[in-house]
């Protein structure tokens, strides 16, 4: 379908787009340059992960096209939690521990967005601003009736914990609300008019498009995207170890690099399409790569979003510490980017050695390293070692030894 404003034809040719409220008009709506759209996040943790960089890069090209994206951390909707097609409960956190997580979750947005003060730099708010100062019954008065229970609970969101007999508080059930709240204040405040977000989502976001349209007799949009799969239908963004990070305080430049290095053959080209800035055009180009292709453009997709998330300057040294690790003759100490260990000469066996790859993360559990181990998938300096491997009595102080899982996987063990 082709669009009349540039970003709606980019966002869908790029895979952004899944669901929207009254697509034409928002079509003719973003014809000119300089409208608000916003997107969402609750601060629970100290950094964003892979998982919410399809919004964040569809703001990036939100605001390519000329337009301003509004950034609205939830410091106050993290007090309550969004129950969305969750089993549990998110937990309290306190107002130290939302401080603290609004901090990490703006330097995670940076190196993303360009903020300032320009008709289409991004900006940031926070909606404990306005949600902390409501009072109850005024509230329920002036907006609680605009929503309707039955409404409410046919929404996928919910109908999802009430089929499975999931408990839903009353607190969790005001969420909906409260978000929809936010659009309403951002529509008021700043001629915001776009709500931005996955598509699991949408109930949240129609709410707060009704509300507008209720109270302010005015439209407004909602627009989603797709959930981040593997092409198997599999969620993307963890790994043995956890959530793959942004924050480069949780996850180093040179393992965020790998996770995308390492990404399935399938995936390459749809990653390309949504976390890079290369032109559709060259893409088109790539689809039929395979093979030694291929392989070359997992280093390029790696490339291209490392060097937005950590800066072009971290590539040298992951570069350096690649091809520091295949070469036999490298020298491993001037390798910075590879995480490292720190071990007593004595102390290095296959004990320690499961040790390390359950702690670094490499390993899961040490069920799994005892496995790895026993068939021949554990390398140190290239050579695959055994349950009887302890150091070799040449290693001194100072010596810097390759610790590898397979191919991919690689830490550093500096002894002492």
């Amino acid at each position: 379908m082709k669009y009349k404003s540039s970003f709606l034809n980019e966002a869908s040719m790029r895979g952004f787009f899944y669901q929207s409220t009254n697509l034409e008009a928002m079509d003719e709506f973003l014809v000119a340059k300089g409208r608000r759209g916003y997107l969402g996040f609750d601060i629970t943790a100290k950094s964003l992960h892979v998982g919410h960089l399809i919004p964040i890069f569809l703001l990036r090209l939100f605001q390519k096209h000329g337009h301003k994206p509004v950034m609205l951390v939830g410091g106050g909707t993290t007090k309550i939690g969004d129950p969305s097609f969750k089993n549990t409960a998110r937990p309290i956190l306190t107002d130290e521990e939302i401080f603290e997580n609004m901090k990490g979750i703006k330097s995670c947005l940076l190196p993303f967005l360009r903020f300032g003060n320009g008709d289409s730099d991004a900006i940031l708010t926070n909606n404990a601003d306005w949600l902390d100062k409501l009072e109850y019954i005024p509230f329920l008065r002036e907006i609680g009736k605009y929503f309707s229970v039955n409404r409410m609970i046919g929404f996928e969101s919910v109908k999802a914990k009430l089929t499975e007999n999931s408990s839903l508080s009353f607190l969790e059930f005001n969420y909906m609300i409260l978000q929809a709240y936010d659009f309403y204040r951002l529509y008021s405040d700043m001629d915001c008019r776009i709500q931005f977000g996955g598509q699991d989502q949408w109930g949240n976001i129609v709410c707060g498009v009704e509300l507008v349209r209720k109270k302010l007799n005015a439209e407004a949009f909602g627009f989603t995207s797709p959930l981040l799969t593997t092409s198997d239908g599999k969620k993307m963004g963890k790994t043995s170890s956890g959530a793959v990070w942004l924050s480069k305080d949780m996850l180093s430049a040179y393992d965020f690099w790998q996770y995308w290095r390492n990404v399935n053959d399938a995936d390459v080209i749809k990653l390309m399409y949504l976390f890079t800035d290369v032109e559709i055009d060259e893409i088109k180009k790539m689809e039929t790569a395979c093979g030694e292709e291929l392989n070359e453009l997992k280093i390029r997709l790696a490339d291209e979003i490392t060097s937005i998330a950590h800066g072009e300057e971290s590539l040298h040294p992951i570069h350096q510490a690649v091809s520091g690790v295949f070469e036999a003759d490298g020298d491993l100490s001037s390798i910075t980017s590879i995480p490292r260990y720190t071990l007593e000469r004595s102390n290095l066996n296959a004990a320690s050695i499961i040790d390390i790859v359950v702690s670094s993360g490499i390993c899961a559990t040490r069920g799994e390293a005892k496995r790895l181990l026993r068939s021949g998938g554990i390398y140190v300096n290239g050579v695959s070692i055994g349950e009887e491997y302890s150091a070799p009595t040449t290693l001194t102080a100072g010596d810097t030894l390759k610790l590898s899982c397979g191919k991919k996987k690689h830490i550093l063990i500096v002894l002492e």
